[in-house]
């Protein structure tokens, strides 16, 4: 027998689409997009608050500081935020998953690690064990995390940076592409570089 799965995606860009895959993959049949400015295959907020308040939405955003955003709008309707993991993900049971979050085709996230709400984990990145992901984080492809490390909340780490062991990333900074992280980051700060500066 099927059975109509149906998901929201609020933002219909390139982040979307690729939520669009990981629904379809987890087995949704239905995608309701949602986008105050898209096209006319996505329905706004408003319509979709009237008409479909009862599907699961989820953050199809990329930009951290708005993601936060539309997620605190999302909890003040009392929707359901959904949290979407791709099925070639390899999460650890002992794993905290934040309400929210995207996990990407190929992403490990080894034993005792916490990720917070609203997180995005990008493509084939490595969360060791005992790392603390805060909130509205964002990281890139290829990241690998060492164990034990931490990464404040709103920060942004590249796409193919590597941090070793024990490493605290401060809170709302951009580690550069392609970086190696061997000593703490500073809140608010862009650093970038082998090893970063």
């Amino acid at each position: 027998m099927n059975t109509i799965r149906k998901i929201a995606i609020y933002g219909k860009s390139g982040h979307g689409k690729v939520l669009a895959d990981i629904a379809r993959a987890m087995g949704y049949t239905e995608i309701i997009w949602v986008d105050d400015n898209a096209d006319k295959d996505a329905h706004t907020f408003l319509v979709y608050l009237e008409f479909y308040h009862e599907v699961p939405i989820a953050l199809g955003i990329g930009n951290n500081l708005v993601r936060k955003k539309v997620m605190e709008k999302f909890l003040s309707h009392g929707l359901t935020v959904a949290t979407l993991i791709h099925p070639s993900a390899v999460i650890s049971p002992s794993v905290e998953m934040g309400k929210g979050s995207v996990v990407m085709a190929n992403v490990v996230v080894n034993a005792d690690a916490r990720v917070g709400k609203a997180t995005i984990l990008n493509t084939s990145c490595v969360v060791e064990h005992d790392n603390t992901i805060e909130d509205f984080v964002h990281l890139s492809p290829n990241v690998s995390l060492a164990g034990n490390v931490t990464v404040k909340k709103y920060t942004h780490v590249g796409i193919g940076t590597s941090v070793i062991q024990g490493v605290i990333i401060g809170e709302n900074s951009i580690v550069g592409a392609g970086s190696v992280v061997i000593k703490d980051v500073k809140d608010n700060v862009t650093v970038y570089g082998v090893p970063v500066k």
